[in-house]
């Protein structure tokens, strides 16, 4: 019986491979997404100061201080999981009066569901852990990790000068043992600092012990802020090479509202790339894969869509 199968298997396959059979084999593996999966929304570089005054001299009324509006396209998302804040959640420098005043009336109407991550204008946090407390990890550290659905989240702190990030880092050695307690089929990692970036910024090569110890792990994901714009990389290794079996993809969304920036030279891997546009990135969160879509503010017609699997 055995040969048997191995004989129709083959001819099955025969047929499929010249075309003459139109439908798939009846052993080959299917599977269906879930749309009750988990979904999630991802943006950095938010909310202006309460006074928008440096903002909206320096920028036309359109390109800069749209913190509200993009959160109104989190608000519209039925049954969001969580946020994912990829840093400077607040202008000039984190204060908390700032936060209170101008994050919390937009972003802050999710904040029951806002796992944040720190960034550069947070200053030294204080602010920043003011205000979002527990949520935002512990305050000498900034890097916390918890799960949603089938997937594995992590947050991690690329303030490299105030949080060591390097081989020999205590945020490193967490990581590490992180990842190994949590073999989840599916991982996702952020931060704001982004390794790989053809924005204003460029490449953050601290963070390079970080996602090389991300890319050995077998993470699906990377995403952070910091460079003003919107930029979807292909799957790359430790060494900023495409990798299309073990790669990592990253998405760089510093579009949640504060203003926008110039690209530098375009970087190896780089796919998509607008700055022009604020909104948000969306996930679907599936046990072996994710859908991604950036969503724009109303009246911008810019998009990006894709599906991937986990390794």
């Amino acid at each position: 019986m055995r040969h048997l199968h191995i004989i129709v298997g083959t001819a099955l396959w025969m047929l499929f491979g010249l075309g003459v059979v139109a439908f798939p084999p009846w052993w080959a593996h299917s599977e269906t997404w879930s749309s009750s999966d988990p979904i999630i929304v991802a943006v950095g570089d938010i909310a202006c100061p309460p006074s928008d005054q440096d903002h909206r001299l320096e920028r036309p009324m359109a390109e800069a201080c749209r913190q509200m509006e993009t959160s109104d396209l989190a608000l519209q998302i039925n049954g969001l999981a969580a946020v994912l804040t990829l840093g400077d959640n607040q202008y000039p420098n984190g204060a908390i009066g700032d936060f209170q005043q101008s994050y919390d009336r937009s972003w802050g109407r999710l904040k029951s569901i806002t796992r944040p991550s720190m960034g550069n204008h947070e200053g030294l946090g204080e602010g920043y852990y003011t205000y979002f407390g527990d949520a935002a990890g512990p305050r000498d550290r900034g890097y916390y990790s918890f799960d949603v659905g089938a997937w594995h989240v992590v947050a991690l702190n690329s303030n490299c000068r105030i949080v060591a990030c390097d081989s020999t880092s205590a945020q490193l050695a967490w990581l590490r043992e992180d990842l190994a307690t949590h073999q989840s089929l599916c991982t996702l990692a952020y931060w704001h600092h982004p390794r790989f970036s053809s924005g204003r910024h460029q490449d953050n090569k601290v963070m390079n012990p970080i996602w090389e110890e991300l890319y050995v792990s077998g993470v699906d994901l990377v995403l952070s802020g910091h460079d003003h714009d919107y930029e979807r990389f292909a799957p790359l290794d430790a060494n900023g090479r495409v990798d299309k079996t073990r790669g990592i993809r990253s998405f760089i969304v510093g579009t949640g509202g504060a203003h926008h920036a110039e690209f530098g030279p375009i970087k190896k891997g780089s796919t998509v790339r607008n700055n022009d546009t604020f909104g948000i990135l969306k996930l679907v969160l599936h046990p072996t894969g994710y859908e991604w879509e950036f969503v724009p503010e109303a009246g911008k017609t810019f998009t990006d869509t894709g599906t991937g699997r986990c390794h």
